[in-house]
């Protein structure tokens, strides 16, 4: 409402002042208050602050408010006239403003706040609507057909009438307005006599010349009405209707003769509601037709007396008797010296009339439409079948039910949503009728308000848009409980017009672009005022009507909806886009001729007993995340449309585009050639079939993986092996971006349907295309779960997950695991050359030429790198178009660097400046303006979710190709992309806007990795490297990251990409300025903080490595400098360490590393400055600076800002180190490919052997902090006068110093049995006496037990009752001992058989004792990461020695499975396979339990059941038995594995 209305507020209506409320900023409920008072403008120039707040309840504050403000309001109408005067000059300009406001009126603000406030994405919804308005501003319009009963007709105020007609045939009538504005408020007698004396003039006007005519009171009647044009309906107030009925009670006194005559000829008045599209105020045209048929007034003259109200008597008086008639377009007496001569002609006009009379009676029967041939190129857009892929919107009232049993054609359609306006639907309407085939969700019109932090892909997944139909109840609904009541028309308009408006712009503008769908209007029962306004608004939001369709069985009810659109779109584009008078069997019947599959056809799936199910649609729609597969798939395509269409499906799926299931159905029914089998399938065959035979070791989830070079057919094999196997397995497609949850339910609902016992069910094929590793073993974690919680029996197979990925290097995945890893590569092998070269015969008979088969063809040359250069220089020559080049460029930057890009047509016809106005040949005209070659390259998609048409290049290869010949030399890539990011008409354009920025941001940010698919790890996004290798030109670089930084709202992720940028050329102010911009934006995130401290990190041994080269002296001042970076740095660090910590989604130790790494570099330095190493007893005197309050002379100044800070790098390192050890003790999990352990907790990629680096960094950690290392070893005796830090910081130095670190030298065992005697001989004689910290009294247990396990006769080893007595030190609130101490505790007090019933007792408290605390440990550590991605380490099993003889280390058994390889060893640990190895019997115990209700229980503890969590959770039976297993140590407590139940 910008400036508010045009006109002054004293003309204001209702609603006017409450949109004026809305924008100063008064609250809701009193708006509403003074609405309801009818508050216009008027009364809002007379209020007082006294009525707000006495009559109103306002507190002062609000109604100061409206005072105050409505003076400034009245003020500044004042000035603005007073200007208006003094700027004639200017008149352009305000006409345009003054037009700008008119439009915005039609607004009514919603925000409680000023217009500012609108939402960005908001603003250009506001301004289309404005230009849409001004349109739409005085359109023209018809009356309503002349003396017709029953019509149901209405008009829109502002629309205007042709103007006032004098008589042309007699029959077409002639027509006169009067506005009866001020007329209309006057009361009953005078606005009587003001009605009858108009009405009486004209009707005797018309009676006397024989001409039919309309008189219209609510019309602008002539052109001095300000603002006004002539004929512009207003309407005018009715209270009553009966006034001006009895009002013709004047005829009698009027008409000295011949007034019955006057009765017949005059009709009674009719009202014709009038439309306000901003108001509620109801307004009425009212006419009265005059028909002076020639049986009655034949041979006559009528005379009038004409009543008029006479101010001076105060009553009404009757003029003179006249005779008068009509002349052109006005009413007048017929003068005296005429009058003679006007009654001769009498005859002649009586005798033109009976003629005009008998013509119409005798013209021709209507003639009659093919309404089955419109309604057919309506729906079809003119083509042969209605569009698969097209969405249809309906809208639609109460249905009657006999119209319910033909609606098929409604069934087959693809329904984006309905708009309902029948409360009753869904009990008795179509709603009921569509939900007992499909799914459907309900929802009102409030559903569709979007909230602002919300963007459009949260939207249209949350209320499913796209899976399911949207059934919208626009008028209530009568069978819910919640509070949707329905409302009589005006309500409605008040309460709900706005969320109406709000939802059909939300759909048209922002979630389907234009020509993805069509509207269809079906009116099954009279048309209400609400349905209009929805015409209304999509009318203006798809700006045209040339997608909307309107349905109407009944013309009567067509009447209303013809006068209401035409005033839109004109009588011909109305008429043009209806289809009235048709019945809906006819409908019915007619439609289903152009649909692509037959209606209601049945679907199936196979069952377990080989015999089928019907698969209902609307249980189908259910498991949305999945694409079906069903037996009969494609069967119920229609003939006509195969007959029309296989040439085009066979020749695009060989131009490149994706293979169809229709493919397969054509190439099985013969219609087409053969779809080539590649060797692949053959393989993946096999491992399905391997799969299916019965094995007791069956896990319920079987994997496959299909790996296959981008583009070389391999999602071809893929879905050619679930086509084959869709009559023996339930086979479905996962569809794209769905949680693995979702996709799981409705993987086991797909198992299970309409099968009699879970237990016997077909097994799921799944396909997962595309989908990232930890998808996979996300969904296959879930799947496993849920088997398991159904109680499937072991050895059941229930699903197999068909992984399909692209890989740079798939034969080498192959090798990994062949078993169930297959490759497909652009190399053919021998046999499938054979294949290639036979097919191509076969289509160049058929007569496919070459370029319209042009991935075929490249297949079929193995993509020789020599043929594709040809065959894109063949290409690009015929391409001469500037844009064409450009955009062909776009893409091919985009295809080339992210995986499955694509740009929207829309973004394509914004680039290409094509305005295309029919949407009818919107495809054929952007396939025009490419031009033949460039049609070519590029591969039109379709996004199966959103029907949203899109474009690529055919192939990766030819990507790359196009990239490098069209660029040349003349052309950089980081030119091209400057290109790109600075494109606005690309970035801003509405449509598929989130998927294009998502492709242009992982354009610059995404790095390659491996295992993604890539070919290796880049540091920054391969265009980024390219740009640094390849253009050599690091500042070309910075520039462009600088521009997507800015263009992408300065997004923390670039600044930080720019911050390691910056640093990898050494430029490190700019580095920190990058780093710290990120980190404002992003204080909590980790990863920003630790590139932070990345940058002061490689400052300092950028320093360093300055002080080395230039020979500078290390005295304490010059290596100041570079020490107060590595202060920062390890700052830094320990943000990103915190930060870390209180983040419950990832995981990121790069922290503590980083920390570790810098630690030692900063000990290096300092210890090697010349206050220390150039004396002596240099070392010591380092020493004792780090660890006492002690600070030599010659550093006291040069370091005074960071003495405390250098004296904790002792502690803080040890804590750094301390938290690693911890974590890795937990999660090892992975084996590298040389047998070194990794850990595939994220944070540890930084480090590739994180095991290694521990022991390492711990020994230096220890160097630096005890001096008399290197003597003491040497010389194999330690000095008596160590103090216990040196002999703790040795320990550290010897791989002593942290649980794991102990650990793995049974993994390293070089010299292990050597150093580990020397760290016992560090320790105190008497451990028991000594005062030993937690830590210490860990670390010389453990390197006893790990002693024991790599030399169990050596002598130094402690007896297990010493080391129980020294666990007795451990604090006795077990909340206070750390998880290593508490391991301990479970293994030392495991119970030895020899025990007594009490001694055994006790111990297993103590370890159930342990484990409860080791289990809430874990998991404040495992915080919300994914299973899979902890998996728990087991350190020891339990043996059948005694002692510590009985711990058996897991390194022991690796032995057994040394010949597999990595990824089938972990298979066959997890499938319990190889504990089946006779060896692993022989080395570990048995121990007995049962299992109750799926727990696992330990036989042998009484007072207490003691549960055991189960290494692999479906291995554990579902019924309840008896049992035995194996027993683990981890450090989540103790774990079962290779659970057999006891025959």
């Amino acid at each position: 409402m910008a400036d508010e209305l045009e006109q002054s507020p004293k003309g204001w209506t209702e609603s006017q002042v409450s949109d004026w409320l809305r924008l100063i900023g008064v609250k809701k409920q009193y708006i509403e208050k003074l609405f309801e008072e009818e508050v216009d403008g008027q009364v809002l120039l007379a209020l007082n602050e006294d009525f707000l707040k006495t009559k109103i309840g306002m507190k002062s504050g609000p109604a100061l408010l409206i005072i105050q403000k409505r003076d400034e309001l009245i003020n500044s109408k004042k000035k603005s006239q007073e200007k208006k005067k003094n700027t004639s000059g200017k008149k352009n300009e305000l006409e345009q403003e003054k037009i700008d406001q008119k439009s915005v009126q039609c607004l009514p603000t919603t925000s409680e706040g000023p217009p500012a406030q609108i939402p960005e994405k908001d603003q250009a919804v506001v301004k289309d609507r404005q230009t849409a308005q001004v349109f739409t501003s005085k359109e023209d319009c018809r009356p309503r057909p002349f003396d017709q009963e029953g019509i149901d007709f209405l008009y829109v105020k502002h629309r205007v009438l042709q103007p006032e007609s004098g008589a042309s045939n007699l029959i077409s009538p002639c027509h006169e307005f009067k506005s009866l504005a001020l007329a209309a408020a006057l009361g009953r007698t005078r606005l009587q006599a003001k009605f009858a004396k108009e009405v009486l003039k004209f009707s005797t006007g018309c009676m006397n010349i024989r001409s039919n005519g309309t008189i219209h009171f609510g019309v602008m009647d002539s052109k001095d009405d300000a603002g006004y044009v002539h004929g512009e309906i207003i309407g005018i107030p009715v209270q009553e209707k009966d006034i001006y009925v009895d009002a013709l009670d004047y005829i009698e006194r009027s008409f000295s003769s011949g007034s019955e005559h006057v009765r017949e000829c005059v009709r009674p008045p009719r009202f014709i509601e009038v439309v306000d599209l901003e108001s509620t105020e109801k307004r009425y045209v009212v006419e009265v037709d005059i028909v002076p048929s020639i049986s009655i007034v034949k041979n006559k003259v009528y005379k009038v007396r004409l009543p008029n109200f006479k101010e001076s008597s105060n009553k009404v008086e009757f003029e003179k008797e006249t005779i008068l008639r009509r002349v052109g377009s006005k009413t007048e007496p017929v003068i005296d010296k005429n009058i003679s001569d006007f009654y001769e002609r009498v005859k002649d006009r009586d005798a033109q009339r009976e003629e005009a009379e008998k013509h119409l009676f005798l013209s021709a029967p209507d003639f009659c439409q093919d309404l089955g041939r419109k309604l057919k190129m309506l729906m079809t857009c003119g083509k042969k079948f209605i569009e698969k892929d097209k969405w249809f919107i309906l809208v639609t009232n109460k249905f009657n039910p006999d119209d319910l049993c033909n609606i098929e054609w409604l069934l087959n359609m693809t329904m984006f949503c309905v708009f309902d306006f029948d409360p009753d639907s869904k009990i008795s309407g179509l709603c009921s009728k569509y939900l007992q085939h499909h799914a459907a969700n309900m929802h009102s019109l409030q559903s569709y308000t979007i909230s602002g932090d919300m963007s459009i892909k949260e939207f249209t997944s949350h209320l499913h848009l796209f899976e399911q139909t949207s059934w919208i109840f626009c008028n209530g609904r009568s069978d819910f409980k919640g509070n949707e009541p329905p409302c009589d028309e005006m309500t409605w308009i008040k309460t709900k017009m706005t969320v109406l408006r709000e939802s059909v712009s939300l759909i048209c503008k922002q979630i389907l672009p234009k020509g993805t769908f069509q509207v269809i209007f079906l009116l099954t029962s009279p048309v209400e005022k609400p349905l209009l306004h929805t015409f209304n608004e999509f009318f203006t939001d798809m700006k045209g009507h040339e997608d909307i369709i309107c349905i109407c069985e009944s013309q009567k009810h067509f009447q209303k909806w013809q006068s209401f659109a035409e005033g839109s779109c004109g009588t011909q584009s109305v008429n043009n886009s209806s289809v009235v008078g048709m019945k809906m069997s006819h409908i019915n019947a007619t439609l289903q001729q152009v649909q692509s599959v037959k209606a209601c056809a049945r679907k199936h799936l196979p069952v377990f007993v080989k015999g089928t199910c019907v698969l209902e649609t609307h249980e189908e729609e259910k498991m949305y995340s999945l694409e079906i597969l069903t037996v009969d798939h494609c069967d119920e395509t229609t003939k006509d449309f195969i007959d029309e269409e296989k040439a085009n499906i066979d020749q695009q799926f060989y131009h490149g585009g994706r293979i169809n299931w229709l493919n397969f159905w054509l190439a099985e029914n013969k219609y087409v050639g053969e779809v080539i089998e590649r060797d692949a399938y053959q393989y993946v065959s096999n491992c399905v079939n391997g799969a299916l035979k019965w094995n007791a070791d069956q896990t319920s989830v079987n994997s496959i993986n299909i790996f296959h070079h981008p583009g070389s057919g391999g999602s071809t094999v893929a879905r050619q092996v679930l086509w084959n196997n869709r009559k023996g397995l339930r086979c479905a497609v996962v569809k794209p971006s769905y949680s693995v949850a979702v996709v799981a339910q409705h993987a086991v609902e797909l198992r299970e349907y309409e099968e009699k016992d879970q237990q016997t069910c077909l097994p799921v094929l799944l396909l997962i295309e595309d989908s990232d590793k930890e998808y996979l073993d996300d969904l296959r974690n879930e799947l496993e779960v849920a088997t398991n919680t159904k109680r499937i029996l072991h050895g059941t197979l229930c699903f197999i997950l068909l992984s399909c990925r692209r890989s740079h290097d798939p034969e080498k995945r192959c090798k990994e695991s062949p078993l169930e890893n297959v490759s497909v590569t652009h190399k053919l092998s021998d046999q499938e050359k054979r294949k290639f070269a036979g097919k191509h015969e076969a289509l160049k008979k058929l007569g496919y030429e070459a370029d319209f088969i042009l991935t075929f063809v490249l297949m079929s040359e193995g993509f020789d790198e020599k043929y594709v250069q040809q065959f894109v220089e063949h290409l690009l020559q015929g391409i001469d178009r500037q844009s064409v080049t450009s955009l062909i460029l776009y893409v091919a930057l985009l295809n080339t660097y992210v995986q499955n890009s694509f740009i929207s047509q829309s973004h394509c016809e914004a680039l290409l400046a094509l305005s295309i106005h029919l949407e009818r040949f919107r495809q054929h005209e952007f396939e025009k303006s490419l031009g033949d070659q460039a049609q070519l390259v590029f591969l039109h998609l379709r996004d199966e979710e959103t029907h949203i048409e899109s474009i690529r290049i055919i192939h990766p290869l030819v990507a790359q190709e196009i990239l490098q010949q069209l660029l040349g030399n003349q052309q950089t890539q980081s030119s091209l992309a400057m290109d790109l990011l600075s494109n606005d008409v690309l970035f801003e354009h509405r449509f598929g806007r989130d998927e294009y920025r998502s492709f242009l941001r992982a354009l610059f940010i995404r790095r390659s990795r491996i295992i993604k698919g890539d070919t290796y790890d880049s540091y920054f996004s391969p265009l980024i490297e390219h740009v640094r290798e390849n253009e050599k030109s690091p500042d070309k670089a910075i520039e462009l990251l600088k521009e997507a930084f800015q263009r992408f709202h300065e997004d923390p992720f670039f600044a930080q990409q720019l911050a390691r940028l910056h640093y990898t050329y050494e430029k490190f102010e700019e580095a920190k300025f990058w780093a710290e911009t990120a980190a404002k934006q992003l204080p909590n995130n980790s990863y920003i903080l630790d590139t932070k401290g990345q940058v002061y990190r490689k400052w300092f041994q950028a320093k360093c490595k300055a002080i080395e080269n230039d020979n500078v002296p290390k005295t304490a001042q010059n290596i100041a400098d570079a020490v107060e970076t590595a202060l920062n740095a390890l700052e830094c660090f320990q943000e990103c360490e915190k930060a870390a910590d209180a983040d419950m989604e990832h995981l990121n130790s790069s922290g503590f590393f980083s920390e570790v790494e810098v630690g030692c570099s900063l000990l290096k330095l300092i210890s090697s400055s010349q206050v220390f190493a150039n004396r002596a007893n240099g070392h010591s005197e380092c020493m004792k600076y780090l660890l006492t309050d002690y600070i030599p002379k010659e550093v006291e100044d040069a370091w005074e800002p960071f003495h405390g800070r250098l004296k904790k790098l002792n502690k803080t390192m040890q804590d750094a180190l301390e938290w690693i050890s911890e974590d890795l003790s937990y999660f090892q999990t992975d084996i590298g490919s040389d047998g070194e352990e990794i850990s595939e907790s994220s944070g540890l990629s930084s480090v590739s052997h994180p095991l290694k680096w521990l022991a390492i960094k711990s020994s230096v950690y220890g160097n630096y902090f005890s001096e008399t290392y290197s003597t003491a070893l040497q010389r194999e005796s330690i000095p008596a006068n160590l103090t216990p830090f040196q002999k703790r910081m040795i320990i550290y130095h010897l791989g002593g110093g942290n649980i794991t670190s102990i650990l793995s030298k049974l993994t390293d065992q070089r010299d292990a049995v050597r150093r580990l005697e020397t760290i016992l001989s560090l320790y105190p004689s008497n451990p028991k006496m000594a005062k030993f910290g937690q830590r210490d009294i860990v670390n010389y247990i453990t390197t006893h037990l790990t002693l024991n396990c790599l030399s169990p006769q050596i002598q130094k080893v402690a007896p297990l009752k010493d080391l129980q007595a020294l666990c007795h030190q451990f604090p006795t609130d077990k909340r206070k001992c750390l998880p290593s101490a508490l391991f301990l505790l479970t293994l030392l007090f495991w119970p030895e058989d020899h025990d007594t019933d009490d001694e055994k007792e006790t111990k297993y408290e103590i370890v159930h004792s342990a484990v409860e605390h080791l289990e809430k440990g874990y998991w404040t550590k495992k915080k919300d990461i994914p299973q899979r991605k902890r998996r728990i380490y087991t350190h020891f099993f339990l043996g059948s020695g005694n002692g510590l003889d009985k711990f058996v280390h897991k390194r022991k058994f690796e032995k057994v499975t040394k010949a597999f390889s990595i990824s089938e060893k972990r298979m066959k640990w997890f499938r319990g396979e190889a504990w089946k190895k006779p060896e692993i019997a022989t080395m570990l115990k048995c121990v007995s339990g049962w299992t109750e209700d799926g727990v696992v229980y330990l036989e042998g503890p009484r007072k207490k059941k003691f549960s055991i969590q189960p290494l692999y959770v479906p291995s554990v039976p579902h019924s309840n038995e008896n049992i035995t297993f194996y027993l683990g140590f981890t450090f989540k407590g103790l774990v079962a594995c290779n659970i057999i139940v006891k025959q």
